[in-house]
Parts: structure tokens; sequence; C-alpha cells
């Protein structure tokens, strides 16, 4: 025990500031990713055929697609086409991008169970296409989806885990370069796990604050 807390008194800051890395990583990525993927579920109900198909395609893309090979084809592939972005940078892009096909099917699928009398009816009150997402599907839909919407940050924030891979000084990578210093292999992760946990306890308690106000 004692050994323990003598390593965490040394590496302590390290870890620490993996976890402000991880978790601002994260946050940027979700909010891109809530943002493109309400995006993708609004495209998908336009009348333009070509769209859709594009806006699908991309989805599907997305869903099939191993995060790693995103991360490694904008990192490593990015110079070849002259798009050079720092680690960091790939890692808010390449979780966005990758969390958003999953976003924009929670969204479609809240879409979905709004019943379509309630939109005919709006039709005949004379309110717009935007009116309708605004005022009538998305109050109604953040009932349905904060659930799985939460579900789907908690996975992002665990597959951030990978970034690690392409030198982002997150929480993974720097409990591996506790590792190699130190030797010490039980004492390192069990604090990773410990320092996962507490984030994603946070966003699960977040997500149950927010799933409580939209009810009433």
């Amino acid at each position: 025990m004692a050994q323990f807390f003598d390593l965490w008194a040394q590496y302590g800051p390290l870890m620490l500031a993996g976890l402000a890395t991880t978790a601002w990583i994260c946050a940027l990525a979700t909010a891109l990713g809530l943002a493109i993927g309400l995006l993708l579920a609004c495209l998908e109900s336009t009348p333009f055929t070509p769209l859709r198909w594009a806006v699908r395609a991309y989805i599907e893309i997305m869903r099939g697609l191993p995060i790693l090979i995103l991360l490694f084809v904008l990192y490593y592939g990015g110079p070849s086409i002259g798009l050079r972005l720092s680690a960091e940078a790939v890692g808010v892009f390449g979780l966005g991008f990758y969390g958003a096909a999953y976003f924009a099917e929670i969204f479609r699928s809240g879409f979905q169970s709004i019943s379509k009398g309630q939109i005919e009816a709006a039709r005949m009150a004379g309110l717009s296409g935007t009116q309708i997402i605004r005022h009538i599907k998305l109050p109604q839909m953040l009932v349905m989806i904060t659930p799985p919407m939460v579900n789907q940050i908690i996975i992002l924030i665990k597959e951030s885990a990978v970034l690690s891979i392409i030198t982002v000084a997150e929480l993974t990578k720097n409990t591996t370069q506790f590792v190699n210093e130190t030797y010490a292999v039980i004492e390192p992760y069990l604090a990773a796990a410990l320092l996962y946990w507490l984030l994603v306890e946070a966003v699960a308690q977040l997500g149950k604050y927010v799933e409580r106000r939209v009810r009433f």
C-alpha cells in the first residue's frame, strides 16, 4: 500500500493530466457528433433522394468501420492529401465523425416515435418543417433518446483509449508511460480503471439528471 501511494505521489499529476485530455477530447467529439448526427437525421427525411442515399451511405460506412482505421486514415493518410492535423484534432474529429453515425440513428428512432397525426396537425396549422422539428419533434423525442444517447457517449469515452496509438497523451497513453517507467503494472492500470469509472459515472449521473428534467 505504501508503494502505491509513493507511485501515485510521483505519477498522479501525469494520470490526472491524461484524464483531463480524455475528458475535453470526448466533450468536443460528443458535441460534434451530436450536431452532425442531428443534421444527418433531419436530412434522412429530405425529399431529395440522392441526398438521402448519401446520408444513409455515410451512416452505414461509419457503423461498419473500426474507429482505429478511421483514426489511421486521418492521422497518417491525411498529410498525403494536404490534411495536416494534430493528434488531438484527429481524436476530436475521428470520434466525432464516428459517433455521428450512431447519434443519427438514435435521433432517427426518436423522430419516428412521434405519431404522424401530430405532424399532420402541425402542417395543417401552418407550421414549417423546421418549426415542426423544433417545437414538436425535438421536445418529445428527448424523453425517449436520452438513455441511449448517454450510453453512446459512454461508449465513445471508453473507445477514446485507442487514441493512445496515435500518440494522444490521454489517460491510457499516460498510464502506459507510468508502466514503462516504473515497471509496475497493477497499480497504474487500477488507477486508470478508477479514473475511467469516475468519468463514466459522472456522465451517467448527468444523463439521469437530464432525463428527469425532460420528463417534467
